[in-house]
């Protein structure tokens, strides 16, 4: 089957994200995170699904670094130049491995990966029609316990703070120049991020914490972005209803995806609906994988009607990234409903 549903311009996408006016549907960015293969026997009926609905953004992928393999050409290109410790093993859970000890800091920022790599941008893009975004896992506090461990960087704020400065710092500074190089690469026009920084009742740390060691080097890069003419999206799991009023100060244009049951969606459109756009992302934990299809397609109409407004500031998409107890059912009801529900909404 073919798609009967043309994707949006990349003007009517910027117009949605600017708060400038809505487009004649609401933007949808489901096929980024679904992926066709979770499905198992059914991944071709998936891959046809997703054929007959839009994706209204073209994604750019790079080529991130590793903790420790680097590629043949250029074998700098890795966070750690030295090999693992005995304390890392493949049986370890990801984030009970530590990678970097505190006391090595000067020395791995001295030998930080080179953001000017050449096969970071793996493949050329052609004419751009779609809004354009750049995507990457792992920024902050994601990347700081993927190379510490999880229980050491949430002790790292209190017994390594300088260190914990420097570490964050010389992340943004290599983060802003892979944004700015793939800006000249791609011509994106945002990029989109992720840090979970929540858990599914409140953040992983204090507001004090967030403002001390995260907040400043968020708006560093939103700066740098911004005057680049790129927008910055902020994926970030778990409730951090605490943490909206600094996002929304230092200029996140796009979170995602304000979590269901953990935070409260009417109250979030109510009081930030007109302050950045939600990239509202429906429920991936009970109502899609147990739900039925009327069930999925009652929460997009309540999703919409929830947060659309006359200016935009509305996009949907999943909460997180399609499991394989998705029936294909609910899936051709979430996207069915998204477009149909979202003309003209």
């Amino acid at each position: 089957m073919t798609n009967q549903y043309p994707p949006l311009t990349r003007e009517e996408v910027i117009s949605v994200i600017e708060g400038k006016g809505k487009a004649n549907r609401i933007p949808l960015y489901y096929h980024g995170w679904i992926n066709p293969g979770v499905f198992g026997d059914n991944s071709e009926t998936a891959a046809e699904c997703l054929k007959q609905f839009p994706f209204d953004f073209e994604v750019i992928s790079i080529r991130m670094p590793d903790k420790y393999t680097a590629p043949a050409d250029n074998p700098r290109y890795r966070f750690m130049h030295r090999d693992p410790l005995e304390n890392e093993t493949a049986s370890q859970a990801l984030d009970a491995q530590t990678a970097l000890q505190m006391e090595e800091i000067d020395d791995m920022i001295a030998d930080f990966p080179d953001a000017d790599y050449p096969a970071l941008w793996q493949n050329p893009s052609g004419p751009k029609t779609k809004y354009r975004v750049l995507y990457w896992c792992y920024w902050l506090f994601e990347r700081h316990w993927w190379l510490r461990g999880m229980e050491n960087a949430l002790v790292d704020f209190y017994e390594y703070p300088e260190e914990t400065h420097k570490l964050y710092s010389a992340l943004t500074d290599f983060y802003i120049k892979l944004i700015l190089n793939t800006k000249k690469h791609h011509d994106i026009d945002g990029v989109f991020i992720t840090d979970d920084i929540g858990t599914q009742r409140a953040p992983f740390f204090s507001l004090d914490t967030f403002r001390e060691f995260f907040k400043p080097y968020y708006a560093r890069l939103i700066r740098a972005a911004h005057d680049a003419g790129i927008h910055v999206w902020l994926h970030t799991c778990g409730n951090v209803t605490e943490f909206m009023d600094d996002f929304i100060e230092i200029g996140f244009d796009v979170i995602h995806p304000i979590q269901k049951y953990s935070m409260d969606e009417v109250e979030i459109a109510r009081k930030y609906g007109g302050r950045i756009t939600i990239l509202a992302g429906l429920d991936v934990q009970q109502i899609i994988p147990y739900g039925t299809a009327e069930d999925v397609r009652a929460e997009v109409r309540h999703i919409i009607d929830t947060y659309a407004r006359a200016d935009g500031r509305l996009i949907l998409t999943l909460g997180n990234a399609a499991t394989s107890d998705c029936p294909i059912e609910n899936l051709y009801a979430l996207l069915e409903e998204s477009v149909q529900y979202g003309t003209g909404k």
